[in-house]
């Protein structure tokens, strides 16, 4: 069901990159539904507010993925020192690497989505609000559409405006912080109406993203008559993953199966 060899998502020069470490290196690691053709599939945005990866949000969110029929990749993205645009860039290659390979990978072209988990989370939101579908360039891979078909946003950072986590942004911008690029990465204010469709779910007294950010964003999918589904649990730490040791918010893993079978996923 699964392999693990990772896959460059850039066969020649990585854009940005500073060296050759795995640091500098953004992978995918592909966890794929075998002997079966069109698959659906999602790629695995894993928290760590920009600066680590967290390995509890990478291959158990993979492997659920795959018990209920989903062929899975978890993206490194690459983290602090790097600063934006890169994070961003690596996240929006993803999307055309897998749908470029698809055919190879068994993955139906169709049914690309995406799950973010905190900074992850604002990734995907920021992949599912700034996209484009293709560009004119001598790159194959970069002539394909970044849309993602669905989003699955879990205690996302949302808002660089509003209830923001400093650390986040700091990570992500540096020193590069005005008004214009801290609307620019604020979600909610960038959906549009082709935005894909979206499940959220956060904690009601998460103490480090606070639930307001997917409260917002959930208002602006609103706004623009975009399908989501919303769900707050009433208590449950920040970074909690499938939150299999808490008997309450754990059933988000159902509803989102649930919400799945829903898109045709």
């Amino acid at each position: 069901m699964e392999n693990k060899k990772k896959i460059s998502i850039w066969e020649d020069k990585i854009p940005y990159s500073k060296g050759n470490s795995e640091e500098d290196i953004p992978k995918l690691t592909p966890y794929l539904i075998e002997n079966k053709k069109n698959n659906p599939c999602i790629i695995v945005f894993p928290g760590g507010g920009y600066s680590v990866r967290a390995p509890h949000e990478k291959e158990p969110i993979a492997l659920w993925l795959n018990r209920i029929g989903i062929s899975a990749f978890v993206l490194d993205y690459r983290v602090s020192p790097y600063r934006y645009p890169v994070p961003f860039l690596d996240a929006q290659r993803s999307i055309r690497f897998v749908r470029y390979n698809a055919e190879k990978f068994n993955i139906d072209p169709n049914r690309i989505g995406i799950i973010g988990f905190s900074a992850g989370g604002h990734l995907a939101s920021l992949t599912g609000v700034h996209f484009d579908y293709g560009k004119k360039e001598n790159d194959p891979i970069e002539k394909i559409s970044l849309r993602p078909d669905l989003l699955i946003l879990c205690y996302p950072v949302i808002s660089f405006l509003n209830y923001s986590h400093q650390g986040c942004i700091k990570n992500f911008l540096g020193e590069n912080i005005d008004k214009e690029i801290l609307e620019f990465l604020s979600s909610e204010k960038q959906v549009k109406k082709d935005t894909p469709p979206c499940f959220i779910w956060h904690t009601q007294n998460d103490d480090v993203v606070p639930v307001q950010h997917s409260i917002l964003f959930a208002l602006s999918l609103k706004e623009k008559n975009i399908d989501f589904e919303l769900h707050i649990f009433e208590k449950g730490l920040h970074g909690l993953g499938l939150a299999e040791n808490d008997f309450s918010v754990s059933y988000w893993t159902i509803l989102c199966e649930k919400w799945l079978r829903k898109h045709n996923f």
